[in-house]
């Protein structure tokens, strides 16, 4: 198995295991947790699969990653129970999914023959669509509204995986390097807080000002 199959692989059992623990917090039933988990799992990778035109889509492809998507919402249907902070869980397996996807999407847009750019915004899709269509079904607080950096490391992931790649041309010195440094980016910003500046508006200026300004005439 290729470096970049295992993540993929690994990747969707990761994430259909958040969508997974958000059918937990919800309390749904088997059925919602598979649903779930697979919405999870492989809704990026939906999502860059069309944008690219490599169809069928990749779980239509190989129906393997429906039956990892699956494992992973039966298994964690059986043992949420014993997870005490399920959403924290949720939290730290995301990071480490995103990772993952952020390398195997940058990986899939080289590979189909996409520059270095297409190939950087196919990492970020594949890395955070899954997660975000997981919270919107899930009524959970989006990971994308969170404060701390969430799409700057699967920027960071996918960018490194070009750039090593370009120099290697070797999946595994590639893809392992650009997913630890995704998953300490975010894993970072859990810990630390870390964000990027906010935007703050300012103050829109008075019709006095707009006024003196000759922006408005004056109302005589």
């Amino acid at each position: 198995m290729s470096i970049i199959l295992f993540l993929d692989f690994a990747g969707v059992f990761v994430f259909a295991a958040t969508g997974a623990l958000a059918a937990s917090r919800r309390q749904l039933d088997i059925i919602g947790f598979i649903f779930l988990a697979n919405i999870t799992g492989f809704g990026g990778g939906t999502v860059r699969d069309v944008i690219l035109g490599d169809t069928p889509v990749i779980w239509v492809k190989d129906p393997t990653y429906l039956l990892i998507g699956t494992a992973a919402a039966i298994l964690v249907y059986l043992i949420a129970h014993k997870i005490e902070s399920r959403y924290r869980a949720l939290l730290w397996l995301d990071a480490i999914g995103m990772a993952m996807f952020a390398t195997m999407g940058a990986a899939k847009g080289l590979s189909l023959g996409f520059g270095p750019s297409i190939a950087i915004v196919m990492g970020i899709f594949t890395a955070t669509l899954g997660g975000i269509m997981r919270d919107m079904v899930a009524g959970e607080p989006s990971v994308l509204m969170r404060r701390e950096i969430y799409i700057s490391a699967a920027l960071a992931g996918a960018a490194a995986y070009v750039a090593l790649w370009s120099l290697t041309e070797n999946p595994l010195y590639s893809a392992v390097p650009a997913t630890l440094i995704a998953f300490l980016v975010r894993g970072g910003a859990l810990l630390f807080g870390w964000k990027l500046p906010n935007y703050h508006a300012k103050r829109g200026r008075t019709t006095k000002e707009l006024e003196r300004d000759g922006i408005v005439p004056h109302d005589d």
